[in-house]
């Protein structure tokens, strides 16, 4: 197979065509992730004044103002290849935004900066202990999400090359082949050798593209050793390096085109269509490799995920799939509720009774959502899963039988709303934690909750019931959903607390009134994929495992406490510093330039003004 760039980049093109909507959310989710690739050729720059700046004030806590020297190495490297764009959108704020800006491979180091600082500042042996608690929730979202995505991502795009479906639980790729743990380990080494690298600069350069293949390593073969993976990497990149750099250089215009166009033609066009032509980059090195037996490169081995299997495998390996799928059927006829309980169930996905008929239901639904993508690997159209080669008997049975097509329970809709709104308080405590080292309880009301995220999540749940099987219609009215739950509770607060504002996004880009703006937007659709396809289902199996006589009466005392500080939160809101009382460094700027002054105090709570 000889080198064709050309070629490479029509296939590319082909295989984003093929897969458009679903490559643009996957790289959506890249960006907020900060794993997106860009090109060395961009990544590799001089921080401007402004990034300097940002970079001291990231670390500037407690007594403690640490220089920006090392941070703008590691920031100009490509482990900090994201920090223009996540500026794009005029927001280095947001919850989801503050942990990127924290937590993203361009940033580690700040962050552990951050938090010594807030450790040397803290005399609290009590909150020292918390401190380190917040750091390590950080470090770990980073290891065992967002890092390990970048091969979770390079696997969607490898699939989409020879695939025609690409089914939403490929983001639960590694767990289901029982190897999350194992390929976050490799992809921690990879980058932590790569920022030892950079700050050698050249070397850095060189091992940028001596490690290019380790994501797609992984991808293929998430059972290979972390040094096997890195060393298999290097010798399939020997003679290759300058061939990709050149490569990088062909795609310098898009970076330009995502620049001039406020990333616009980045989310919709420009990063899709580079990840793909990595993909095909990676599959011709690959070939180039099996070709020439260099050492190690018996571990790619996942045959199928580079040609479609023959008819007589799959017929061996998907003999009952149409049994399968007419017992799915039948079950489905027969268990289907009607009336008012049907109504709700049907509409909404909320099964008023949890007894014996509603679970036969339910298990059909599985058996019928298994059976229809059976049916795709056994036509050809999906990677059949069957022929991967980790055996069945080695993969984690209780994440691939996991569904998402199934009815809430109103007990459990509402332990989910707690621990939704339980894990958004926890989230922005810790970044305020490692950040600053003051413990601060966040949010309108007293309690250890924000609402507005358990409030959120149910919704999704139930009034985008009907949408949840199609995934890419389900992140679209995701947005929308939040995005209108989210303005109104802004103007709410607003009007009923005597024009306090607990966020405002004044001065972002395409913002509405301060309340909602474009990043924060895409941020809810990312968010609503996770809740609805992972989160929701992995909490609920855990309710249904509480005797009701324990959970009926929990539910019932959540729910009292719950409206009690809602009652008193109306009249004695959660205000003061860190809470209301944050100016925004970035919003003051942007007036100082034009001239203006701002008409009146501005309140944004923590997660913005990190």
């Amino acid at each position: 197979m000889s080198y064709n760039r050309r070629e490479i980049k029509q296939k590319a093109k082909a295989s984003l065509k093929r897969h458009y909507l679903f490559f643009v959310v996957v790289c959506m989710i890249a960006v907020f992730f900060g794993t997106i690739r860009s090109s060395t050729v961009s990544s590799v720059n001089i921080p401007s004044a402004r990034q300097k700046k940002t970079s001291e004030t990231v670390v500037q806590t407690g007594t403690t103002n640490v220089s920006s020297g090392i941070l703008d190495v590691v920031n100009g490297s490509s482990i900090g290849r994201l920090i223009q764009e996540k500026e794009v959108f005029g927001r280095r704020r947001g919850v989801f935004a503050a942990l990127v800006n924290l937590m993203s491979s361009g940033t580690v180091v700040a962050t552990l900066v951050s938090a010594v600082a807030s450790l040397t500042g803290s005399e609290s042996a009590g909150l020292v202990v918390v401190i380190i608690l917040g750091l390590l929730v950080l470090l770990s979202v980073w290891t065992f999400v967002f890092n390990v995505y970048r091969a979770i991502s390079a696997r969607i795009f490898l699939e989409g090359r020879i695939y025609e479906k690409l089914p939403i639980d490929r983001f639960l790729f590694l767990a289901r082949v029982n190897k999350w743990f194992h390929a976050s380990m490799i992809m921690l080494l990879q980058s932590v050798f790569q920022m030892l690298w950079w700050l050698t600069v050249v070397g850095g350069v060189i091992k940028e593209y001596s490690y290019r293949m380790v994501p797609y390593i992984v991808a293929e073969n998430p059972t290979i050793s972390p040094l096997k993976a890195i060393t298999l990497s290097r010798k399939m990149m020997d003679g290759h390096k300058w061939e990709c750099f050149k490569l990088d250089l062909t795609l310098f215009g898009w970076q330009l085109l995502r620049l001039f166009t406020l990333n616009f033609a980045g989310y919709l066009f420009v990063n899709p269509y580079m990840e793909a032509v990595f993909g095909e980059y990676y599959a011709y090195v690959r070939a180039q490799a099996k070709e020439k037996n260099i050492p190690g490169s018996e571990a790619l081995n996942d045959t199928y995920l580079f040609e479609k299997a023959g008819q007589d495998r799959l017929k061996a390996a998907y003999g009952n799939v149409e049994r399968l799928a007419a017992e799915a059927e039948k079950g489905l006829g027969m268990e289907r509720q009607t009336g008012v309980r049907g109504f709700f169930e049907d509409v909404f996905g909320i099964a008023m009774f949890s007894d014996n008929k509603e679970r036969l239901y339910e298990s059909a639904m599985t058996a019928k959502v298994k059976a229809e993508s059976l049916r795709d690997e056994f036509e050809g159209k999906a990677y059949p899963g069957r022929l991967y080669p980790i055996p069945e008997e080695e993969r984690k049975m209780k994440i691939q039988s996991m569904h998402y097509m199934r009815h809430y329970s109103v007990w459990s809709l509402i332990m989910l709303f707690f621990a939704f709104s339980l894990i958004g308080w926890l989230w922005e405590v810790s970044l305020h934690l490692v950040s600053d080292g003051v413990f601060v309880n966040r949010g309108v009301m007293h309690g250890p909750w924000l609402p507005i995220y358990g409030a959120g999540g149910v919704m999704i749940l139930i009034l985008l019931n009907k949408f949840r099987s199609k995934p890419v219609l389900e992140f679209v009215t995701a947005v929308i959903l939040c995005g209108s739950v989210e303005y109104f509770t802004s103007w709410f607060l607003q009007v009923t607390h005597d024009g306090r504002k607990w966020w405002d996004y004044s001065g972002y880009f395409l913002n509405l009134n301060g309340r909602i703006c474009a990043e924060g937007l895409l941020v809810f659709g990312v968010g609503g994929m996770a809740i609805v396809y992972l989160a929701a289902p992995l909490l609920d199996n855990l309710v249904k495992k509480i005797n009701r006589k324990v959970l009926i009466p929990v539910c019932l005392l959540l729910v009292a406490v719950f409206a009690a500080d809602q009652v008193y939160s109306h009249s004695h809101p959660n205000t003061g510093k860190g809470i209301t009382d944050y100016a925004s460094a970035d919003m003051m700027e942007c007036f100082a330039t034009r001239g203006r002054v701002l008409p009146y105090e501005i309140h944004i709570p923590l997660h913005e003004a990190l």
